[in-house]
């Protein structure tokens, strides 16, 4: 950010253990650069109001206000944007009380509850002017960048097919939920879904341009039958745990394939209740190539089909002196930390977007269109997995929305910028 652009006044609402984690490691770099001013925290528990504003106090000298109640956070004089970082069910209902404020909401990830507030979030977009954008960092993730930009150059040809996941052992914390007064333990008793689709799907909408002249047509989604939670809390916790005898209603894994408007494909995996190493398995399938994260290989036509993964593990690191994208090329001068970089990309491009007054790279229709993937799975695993269909958020506008709009600029778009 330019000296001359406005420091942005924001406010934290939900400070667990990742609202938190953002304040001290990526607000307090933005607070100390001069980009942002924290005026105020918010969060259900007392105590973790009072970590964050002390935190606060003791680097900046200044106190924000604070509160229990979001609303009273949302009522603060001057208040440009506002960080949503409280558990899954509230974020859409807090972010509309924003947008009709005048406060500009970046969410955190997560799915949706229902198709109506999806459909909410948008309205509510279209009626006042203000977007939402949802702050999914695997979107600004080092690999998954360098293979968006080999993708726009055609390196991979017509791409035909994606799939990813979300593939990560969350049975600790899923188990101690209540102690930990984390909100992930209460889904999984009472859904049954692809409860964390942005992930995955986030990176593949940049590669098949969804939004953008593309959309998501409809998606079945399967999940297998739910035994690793339960055994993992009677080996690990117990008879005495109180959800010893509980019935999670979520799966295993969950599968879902999405069929695009322009003929791709996608499958998305939802793998967090068994041992597994972390993954999130992002995959792109063109006529001419195809790269995969687990190996971090890339093959390309004309290569021998039956060479061994041991030859091509991460053969993708070679091709980042040609294809680094633009926004890593200047990230990597001054890399600051958090997750490897992305949540740093992702947080400074929310807080550009609010600074310099233009639509943000993940825009309203992106954030509800990612989203409703959770409900939508959930109505066709309790029908047996028959087909449903996505609905267009964009009502049509996606045909002629493209990157190179610049009332829908993309994450892609604005790396061009950057690198002029």
């Amino acid at each position: 950010m330019s000296r001359n652009e406005k420091v942005v006044k924001l406010a934290i609402i939900g400070l667990g253990k990742r609202g938190l984690g953002i304040l001290k490691t990526v607000l307090i770099k933005m607070i100390e650069m001069g980009t942002i001013e924290v005026l105020g925290v918010c969060d259900a528990y007392e105590d973790r109001v009072q970590d964050a504003a002390g935190f606060l106090k003791e680097k900046t000298g200044k106190e924000p206000v604070k509160s229990t109640n979001y609303r009273d956070i949302l009522d603060i004089k001057g208040l440009d944007a506002v960080l949503v970082m409280t558990a899954w069910e509230s974020h859409v209902d807090i972010a509309i009380e924003a947008m009709k404020r005048g406060i500009r909401p970046g969410i955190e990830v997560g799915g949706a509850y229902s198709l109506q507030e999806c459909f909410n979030l948008v309205e509510a977009y279209e009626q006042t002017g203000i977007h939402c954008m949802m702050l999914e960092n695997c979107c600004y993730g080092r690999k998954e960048l360098m293979v968006l930009n080999m993708v726009k150059q055609g390196v991979f040809g017509e791409i035909v097919h994606c799939s990813g996941g979300y593939m990560h052992d969350l049975r600790h914390e899923i188990s101690d939920g209540d102690i930990e007064r984390h909100y992930r333990q209460r889904n999984y008793l009472t859904r049954n879904c692809e409860n964390y689709p942005t992930h995955e799907l986030g990176p593949i909408a940049q590669v098949l341009n969804i939004n953008r002249g593309n959309r998501m047509l409809y998606l079945t989604s399967v999940a297998s039958c739910s035994k690793g939670l339960h055994q993992y809390i009677a080996e690990h916790r117990g008879p005495a745990h109180p959800l010893y005898n509980a019935h999670f209603n979520q799966g295993d894994i969950v599968t879902t394939v999405i069929k695009c408007a322009n003929g791709e494909t996608i499958v998305l995996t939802l793998d967090t209740t068994l041992p597994r190493i972390y993954s999130r398995g992002f995959t792109v399938r063109g006529t001419k190539g195809m790269y995969c994260e687990d190996g971090h290989y890339i093959h390309m036509d004309g290569e021998n089909e039956f060479d061994t993964l041991a030859n091509k593990l991460n053969n993708a690191d070679k091709y980042y002196e040609k294809y680094e994208h633009p926004l890593w090329v200047e990230y990597k001068k001054n890399p600051i930390g958090g997750h490897d970089g992305i949540d740093w990309l992702v947080y400074s491009a929310f807080v550009d977007s609010v600074a310099k007054g233009i639509t943000p790279p993940i825009d309203t229709y992106d954030t509800a269109t990612w989203m409703s993937i959770s409900c939508l799975s959930e109505e066709s695993i309790a029908c047996g997995g028959k087909p449903v269909n996505i609905p267009d958020f964009t009502r049509g506008k996606w045909i002629l929305r493209t990157e190179n709009d610049d009332t829908c600029d993309s994450i892609y778009s604005l790396s061009k910028i950057v690198a002029k």
